[in-house]
C-alpha cells in the first residue's frame, strides 16, 4: 500500500473508531425512544459513512456488514420497521462484530482472513429487512457475500442502493502495485469524483421521495385542517436537509482546531513539571534562610518578587499541563447504558440507568484504571440490588429499578457514586454469611456496626449470590474494586438501608502525579501522609492512653481508636522518652480510622510523586518517595497498606514507656556518662580531673567526627557532652548541628567548653545547638555544678 492509501487508511480508522464510541449508548437510547429522528439519523450516519469508507477501501466483510445494517436502521428512519428488543440485540450484535473488524483492520491493514463470521449476524439483518424474524430466518440458504449485498441493495433502493456498493462490486480490481504515482492519484481522482456525483443523486432521490411522503401523509386531512397540513411539511423535509448539511460537512470535523499529541510527550511534560515543582519548593525553602540570614537587606524584596513570580507560574503551568492530560469520565460511562441494557435482558428485569456529570474531569490515567471497578459495582447492582419486576410490585415499588451513576467534584477529588434503588444490604444476613465462610468470628461481629458490615462485601472469596452464573456467585469482583481503588490512593465508602437501596462512593484523586501531603517524622526518617486519609492531627498526654489485650487505645470525642506508633509500623529504631505530650495523626479510610504517634509534624507540602524504581517497588506500607525543599528523599506512605500493617501491632505505648524508664534508671554516680571531646590531651585531662568528685564515668574523644561517632554508634547512653569549639577535623559548631539533626538527641546536653568569649561566639552557639557555654579558664566547681545540673545526677559523690 502507498503512502496516500495508507493515510486514507489511518484518517478512516481514527474516524470510525471516534464514531463508534459513542454508538452503543445511542442505539440503547434509540430503544427508549423509536421515534427520535435525529438520533435515528445519527446513527444511520454511522453505519453510511463506515460502510462507504470501507468499500472505497476494499474491505470486503466490514462493508458487507455494515451495508445489511444500514438497510435495517434506514427501514427504521422511513418508519417501515420498529425498533424491538429483539430486532436491537441484532443491531448490537452487528456493532461488536463491526468494532471487532476495526480492531483487525488496524492491526492488520485488512479484514481478510479475520476470523471473524459475520454470515449468522448479516441473515438476521436481511431477515428483518424482510420484515420477518429474525430466528425464523436464521437457517436460512447461505448466501455469498457479494450475492447478499445485491438482494439487500434491491430492498433499500433510496439510501443504500448500488450507490456505494458500485466501487467495490461493479468494477474490476484496478492493479495499483503496477501503477505509477500520478495514475494512482488520477484514480483516486475519479473515484472521489464519482463518489461526489452518486451522493448528490442518492441525495436528491430521498428528498424528492421525502417530499411525497409528505404528500401522501398530508392528502388525507380535512379542509379545515389543510393550512396547517401544508405548513407541517417543511420542518419534516428540513429535517433530512439539515441532516444532510451535516453529512456533507462531515469530513471537517477532523479538521478541528485541535492537535494530536501523542500520550508519552505529555507523560514526559508531566515528568518535567514535577520536577519544575520540586525545584519552586526548594527555591522557597532557600528564600526562607536567605531571609532569616539577611534580615532587612534591601535585596530581599527584589527576591521576594521574583520567588513569588516563579511560585506562581510554577501552579498555573502546573495546572495546565494537568488540564490537558484530562478526559471527562463520560469516556468510561458511555459504554455502561449498553452494558446495563444487555444486563437487566439477561437477568429478566427492568433497569433503567440514569448518568448525571459525565461531564466531569480525571487524569487520563485515573480514567483509563477506573473502568473495571466500576463494571464490577453496576454489575452488582444489577444482579444483587434490583428485584426482579413481580417482587418489586409485591413491595409496593415500580417494576423498573433504578441504578444511578453521577460524578462530582470535591476539592482535589472526584467522587462517583453509583445508587440503586433496591432490596439493600442486609447487616445480619453479611455477618452470618461471613461467619460461615470463617471470614470473621462471632465476637468480631458482635462488636460490629452496620457500616463495618457492609465492608464484608470487599472481603476476598465473600459472595451472597445463592448460585454462581456468568453475571457473579464466585466471590471475585468486589475485593478486586477495592484494591483497584486503593492503587489510584482512593477511598470507597458504601451505605445501604434495607429493602430502600445501596450507595456506593468512589472518592479518587484528581491527578496521581501530584498531591498534597502531611510530613511527618520519626525519629531521623521522613514520612509524606497523603492529606487526603488525614482526618485530623491532635496532641494527647499520655495519659489519655489506655491499654485493651495488649494494644494502645486512644479515646477521642467518644470514640475509641487503635493507637500505633509509625516507628512500630515500619520498624524504626526510636527512642520513647516520658513525654508529657505527643502528636497523633488521625488517619482513615472509608469507615476505618486509627491513631498514629509521630514524633513531630512537619507540615502540609505538595509531594511530586515518585516510582521507587524495580527493586524497591513492592516494598509494603510505601507508595513512592518524593523529594523536599531540602533536597532529601522522604518516603510516602501507602495508607491502605499502612492501616494493614498496624493491625499486627501488638505494641502497648504505656508498656513501653515504663519500659524505657525502668532501663534508663540510674543507680550510682558511674552509671552517669559523660563524653569529653578536645583535640588537647591535657584539657581532656583537667576535664577528667574537675569531674572525678561526681564520680561519673568520662569518655574521651579527639575532634568533633571521632565524637560524633560515639555519639551516633548507641554503645554508650551518654548523659552529657563537653565539647570543644576549635577541632581539627569538625568543629564544635559543626558537632552540635550534626548531633541536633537526629530527634533521639534533641534533649542531651551538649556543654561548650572554649576560649571564645565574644558575644556572636556565644549566639552561633546557641544556634547550632549548644546547651550551656563554659568560657576557659574556668574553676572545677563550676564545671562540676554545670555538670550535675545537666545531667540530674541524685547521687552525691565522695
Amino acid at each position: 500500500m502507498n503512502d496516500d492509501m495508507q493515510e486514507i487508511m489511518e484518517d478512516f480508522l481514527i474516524e470510525a473508531f471516534e464514531m463508534v464510541e459513542q454508538l452503543d449508548q445511542d442505539l440503547v437510547e434509540l430503544e427508549s425512544n423509536p421515534e427520535d429522528l435525529d438520533l435515528l439519523n445519527r446513527i444511520f450516519r454511522v453505519a453510511h459513512t463506515i460502510k462507504g469508507s470501507s468499500s472505497f477501501l476494499n474491505f470486503d466483510v466490514l462493508t458487507h456488514l455494515t451495508h445489511n445494517m444500514e438497510d435495517v436502521l434506514n427501514k427504521a428512519r422511513r418508519g417501515e420497521l420498529k425498533i424491538t428488543p429483539d430486532i436491537m440485540d441484532v443491531i448490537l450484535e452487528s456493532i461488536d462484530l463491526m468494532k471487532a473488524l476495526l480492531n483487525v483492520i488496524r492491526d492488520n491493514g485488512t479484514d481478510a482472513n479475520s476470523g471473524i463470521d459475520v454470515s449468522d449476524c448479516v441473515k438476521k439483518l436481511q431477515a428483518i429487512s424482510k420484515g420477518t424474524s429474525p430466528t425464523e430466518e436464521a437457517p436460512a440458504t447461505e448466501q455469498t457475500p457479494k450475492a447478499a449485498q445485491t438482494t439487500s441493495t434491491d430492498s433499500a433502493p433510496a439510501e443504500s442502493g448500488p450507490v456505494d456498493s458500485s466501487p467495490a462490486l461493479e468494477e474490476p480490481e484496478p492493479d495499483y502495485a503496477n501503477m505509477s504515482p500520478e495514475e494512482v492519484e488520477a484514480e483516486i481522482a475519479r473515484l472521489l469524483a464519482k463518489r461526489q456525483a452518486e451522493d448528490k443523486k442518492r441525495r436528491e432521490e430521498k428528498r424528492k421521495e421525502e417530499a411525497q411522503t409528505a404528500k401522501q401523509e398530508s392528502a388525507p386531512s380535512s379542509n379545515a385542517q389543510q393550512k396547517p397540513a401544508a405548513a407541517a411539511p417543511k420542518p419534516a423535509t428540513k429535517a433530512p436537509a439539515k441532516a444532510d448539511k451535516e453529512g456533507q460537512k462531515s469530513p471537517s470535523v477532523a479538521v478541528e482546531p485541535t492537535v494530536r499529541v501523542d500520550v508519552k510527550r505529555l507523560d514526559h511534560l508531566m515528568n518535567l513539571i514535577g520536577e519544575l515543582v520540586l525545584g519552586k519548593n526548594r527555591l522557597i525553602r532557600i528564600y526562607g534562610d536567605v531571609e532569616e540570614r539577611y534580615d532587612g537587606e534591601k535585596f530581599l524584596e527584589e527576591l521576594n518578587q521574583v520567588v513569588s513570580s516563579i511560585s506562581t507560574v510554577t501552579t498555573d503551568l502546573q495546572l495546565a499541563v494537568m488540564k490537558t492530560r484530562m478526559l471527562p469520565v463520560g469516556k468510561v460511562f458511555s459504554k455502561f447504558p449498553r452494558m446495563v441494557r444487555d444486563l437487566s435482558r439477561e437477568l429478566g428485569k427492568n433497569i433503567e440507568l440514569i448518568i448525571s456529570g459525565e461531564e466531569t474531569e480525571l487524569d487520563k490515567s485515573i480514567v483509563e484504571e477506573i473502568g473495571d471497578p466500576l463494571i464490577h459495582i453496576i454489575r452488582n447492582s444489577c444482579d444483587h440490588g434490583i428485584e426482579t419486576p413481580d417482587i418489586r410490585k409485591a413491595n409496593g415499588k415500580s417494576e423498573t429499578g433504578k441504578v444511578e451513576l453521577k460524578a462530582y467534584n470535591e476539592g482535589n477529588h472526584i467522587v462517583i457514586e453509583i445508587a440503586d434503588d433496591g432490596k439493600g444490604l442486609d447487616a445480619n444476613m453479611l455477618k452470618t454469611k461471613a461467619i460461615e465462610k470463617g471470614l470473621i468470628s462471632e465476637r468480631d461481629a458482635d462488636s460490629m456496626s452496620d457500616k463495618e458490615a457492609f465492608a464484608i462485601i470487599f472481603r476476598p472469596g465473600f459472595s451472597t449470590a445463592a448460585a454462581i452464573t456468568n453475571v457473579s456467585g464466585r466471590g471475585v469482583g468486589m475485593d478486586v474494586v477495592k484494591t483497584n481503588v486503593e492503587k489510584l490512593n482512593g477511598i470507597i465508602e458504601i451505605d445501604s438501608e434495607k429493602g430502600i437501596g445501596t450507595t456506593q462512593k468512589l472518592k479518587i484523586p484528581l491527578t496521581l502525579a501530584i498531591m498534597q501531603a502531611l510530613l511527618v517524622g520519626v525519629q531521623e526518617e521522613y514520612y509524606a501522609i497523603p492529606l487526603s486519609s488525614v482526618l485530623e492531627t491532635v496532641r494527647v498526654s499520655q495519659d489519655e492512653i489506655y491499654t485493651v489485650d495488649g494494644k494502645s487505645v486512644l479515646r477521642l470525642r467518644n470514640e475509641v481508636l487503635s493507637l500505633v506508633r509509625l516507628a512500630d509500623i515500619f520498624k524504626v529504631d526510636s527512642v520513647l522518652e516520658n513525654l508529657n505530650e505527643v502528636y497523633v495523626v488521625i488517619i482513615g479510610l472509608a469507615e476505618q480510622k486509627i491513631g498514629v504517634i509521630v514524633d513531630y509534624l512537619i507540615g502540609q507540602e505538595e509531594v511530586v510523586i515518585k516510582s521507587l524504581g524495580y527493586y524497591l517497588k513492592g516494598t509494603e506500607g510505601i507508595a513512592g518517595a518524593t523529594v523536599r525543599g531540602d533536597g532529601k528523599i522522604t518516603l510516602i506512605a501507602d495508607v491502605a497498606a499502612m492501616m494493614d500493617m498496624a493491625k499486627d501491632v501488638k505494641v502497648s505505648v504505656n508498656n513501653l514507656v515504663s519500659q524505657n524508664t525502668v532501663a534508663k534508671a540510674k543507680q550510682t554516680p558511674s552509671d552517669y556518662i559523660v563524653l569529653a571531646i578536645d583535640d588537647s590531651s591535657t584539657d581532656r585531662a583537667i576535664m577528667k580531673k574537675c569531674l572525678k568528685p561526681l564520680g561519673v564515668t568520662v569518655l574521651e574523644a579527639s575532634n568533633g567526627l571521632e565524637g560524633l561517632e560515639i555519639v551516633k554508634n548507641g554503645d554508650h547512653d551518654l548523659d552529657a557532652v563537653l565539647v570543644d569549639i576549635e577541632m581539627p577535623r569538625m568543629d564544635g559548631y559543626t558537632f552540635a548541628s550534626e548531633v541536633r539533626k537526629y530527634n533521639r538527641f534533641k534533649n542531651l546536653p551538649l556543654i561548650a567548653v572554649t576560649s571564645r568569649t565574644s558575644k556572636t561566639d556565644r549566639m552561633r552557639g546557641v544556634e547550632s545547638g549548644m546547651t550551656e557555654y563554659i568560657t576557659k579558664p574556668y574553676t572545677p566547681e563550676y564545671l562540676l555544678n554545670v555538670v550535675k545540673r545537666n545531667i540530674n545526677l541524685q547521687v552525691s559523690g565522695e
